[in-house]
Formats: structure tokens, C-alpha cells, sequence
């Protein structure tokens, strides 16, 4: 199943502990249909010493969101919006906010 966000797109979280928070898409997960988003839904993460020179602990590191719960970000628009496909002259193809028609 193809999914609306890709990596490196610019989101907004729409539901959850992170609500309203922004940020980039990590990682895409198309199995699962869920996206890891940078600085959102951090979670502590228990970790073993691997070497003398690393240090174990407790460390927080981003958790999956379901990608039901972003949206695409626009900045012309400054809110989460849906994406539109608009094919160029050139046959190439170019997802485009619905609200304002700038490139996303």
C-alpha cells in the first residue's frame, strides 16, 4: 500500500501524546503503515554497554506513529493539509497542498 508521507516530508502530529507538534519523517514503515517522526513520541529506551568507550543507560528514542496520525505540513498555509497529485507538462509528477496549490 502506498502511503501519503515519505521521507524527509515535514508533518504535523494529529492525534495523540505529541499532538500538535511538528517535525521530519525519519523512517518509513510501509509494512506496518507506521512513520517515525524526529523529536515526537519518545520513548525511554533501556540500553546495554556495547564497548569500554560506550556507556549504557537510559535513553529516549522516538517510537512509530500509526501514519493515520500526520498530516503533510504546508508552510505557505502553516497547518496540516492533504496532498494533491499534479502532472507537469513534462510528465512528471509534483504533490501539491488542496487548500493553497504550492508544492510540497
Amino acid at each position: 500500500m502506498s502511503m501519503h508521507v515519505k521521507k524527509g516530508d515535514k508533518v504535523i502530529i494529529l492525534a495523540g501524546k505529541d499532538k500538535g507538534k511538528s517535525g521530519r519523517v525519519l523512517k518509513v514503515f510501509t509494512k506496518t503503515d507506521k512513520v517515525i517522526v524526529e523529536g515526537a513520541n519518545l520513548v525511554k529506551k533501556h540500553v546495554r554497554r556495547k564497548s569500554e568507550a560506550e556507556a549504557g543507560g537510559i535513553r529516549e528514542v522516538p517510537a512509530p506513529l500509526h501514519c493515520s496520525n500526520v498530516a503533510l505540513f504546508c508552510s505557505q498555509c502553516n497547518k496540516g493539509t492533504r496532498a494533491a497529485v499534479n502532472v507537469m507538462s513534462d510528465k512528471s509528477k509534483v504533490r501539491v497542498c488542496k487548500k493553497c496549490q504550492k508544492e510540497l
